[in-house]
């Protein structure tokens, strides 16, 4: 005789769900969820794109190739995208966080939670992407859902798989808490979720894997090769665990899929943006030529500069990270920061080690990369 199945434990998933930006990523999860079976309001800032992509269930901007499922219905009337909700996917680029999780609180019901998909650190405060939402939702449970995904390749259904964070009382049994609704709500045949009560962890590395990508874009494009990159990835994971703990995450958190796994394919395919921004600018393309000139947001420049600062008030030394502020956002000549990152004084890796000598060809890699690399 089968053993009785605990109904508590089995999270129960969200009936409607809006997700508010119709970028890329947005689009893709809004697939995601209603081919999960959810009711989806997919709510786009573009009154006409709105329009277009109701009337071709396509969107005309992003993943054009991909049909919208049913289920899943385009508005750009804010408050009827939110009414009736039960969870909400907030999916505008990090700049924009705090003003559309102020503008969607009022239209809320309480208790109803924010998943962030944005990664990054707010310029004026420090504030990760969950925090900047919960000042401007306050009272509500805020969460993320990131990892290792391109929208393109989510949208056309390879396997993917992402973490779901968030925050929840501990009066909450862990099936019912808003982080397992959700990954149950997206749950289908291809789109695996996990659950992490870790939301710092997660955020964090999230809003730094983008600068790390823009480093190992440069190098490529300076034209080094594996060996490079697997130097700058490692350590570059080093620095993320580094600030995650600062900031109360933990260590494991980072090696899994929102940190390692998102770190991983960012740093490794021209499909990212960061990745391939620095591999035109290592190529020689100045700043305002790369992507000919057209507007593409890349994270990963705002990033190097909040990251960093938030590591020099935390006294953290983050020097993969200095390195690609000083090229992004200081002007400092690549081929010169790289030098100054790559002959700095030796050191232990097992940092218990407490070990630190001079680099002895110091002046040699000046020369070596100041020649090699523009």
């Amino acid at each position: 005789m089968e053993a009785a199945v605990d109904i508590s434990t089995i999270p129960a998933p969200y009936g409607r769900i809006t997700v508010l930006g119709g970028g890329a990523w947005g689009t893709a999860l809004a697939v995601v969820a209603a081919r999960a079976g959810r009711e989806v309001r997919l709510w786009m800032r573009d009154a006409r794109q709105a329009e277009a992509t109701a009337r071709t269930r396509h969107n005309p901007r992003y993943l054009r190739k991909t049909a919208l499922p049913d289920g899943l219905e385009a508005m750009s009337d804010l408050a009827a995208a939110l009414a009736g909700t039960e969870a909400v996917l907030l999916v505008t680029p990090s700049v924009t966080v705090r003003d559309m999780a102020a503008r969607a609180a009022p239209l809320l019901p309480a208790g109803v939670p924010i998943f962030v998909c944005a990664k990054g650190i707010e310029a004026e405060t420090g504030l990760l992407m969950s925090q900047v939402a919960e000042q401007a939702a306050p009272g509500r449970p805020i969460g993320t859902v990131t990892g290792p995904t391109f929208a393109s390749e989510t949208a056309a259904g390879h396997p993917t798989a992402v973490t779901v964070a968030c925050t929840t009382g501990p009066d909450v049994p862990p099936a019912q808490r808003p982080a397992a609704r959700m990954a149950l709500s997206l749950t289908t045949d291809t789109f695996r979720p996990y659950v992490s009560d870790d939301l710092v962890g997660v955020e964090v590395g999230g809003a730094v894997k983008n600068v790390i990508a823009i480093a190992c874009g440069i190098l490529a494009g300076a034209g080094f090769g594996e060996n490079t990159r697997a130097a700058i990835i490692t350590r570059g994971l080093d620095e993320i665990k580094e600030l995650a703990v600062r900031l109360g995450g933990r260590r494991e958190t980072v090696t899994g899929l929102g940190g390692l796994g998102d770190l991983m394919l960012t740093c490794s395919s021209p499909q990212s943006r960061n990745f391939s921004y620095g591999f035109q600018r290592g190529q020689g393309v100045a700043e305002g030529a790369v992507f000919d000139g057209a507007p593409v947001v890349v994270e990963g420049r705002f990033n190097a500069v909040t990251v960093t600062d938030l590591a020099r008030r935390l006294e953290l030394n983050m020097p993969i990270c200095e390195m690609v502020r000083e090229i992004v956002a200081d002007g400092r000549p690549i081929g010169e920061a790289f030098a100054a990152y790559w002959s700095r004084p030796l050191m232990a890796e097992p940092r218990a080690m407490d070990l630190t000598f001079p680099h002895p060809a110091e002046d040699a890699a000046a020369r070596r990369f100041g020649e090699m690399m523009p």
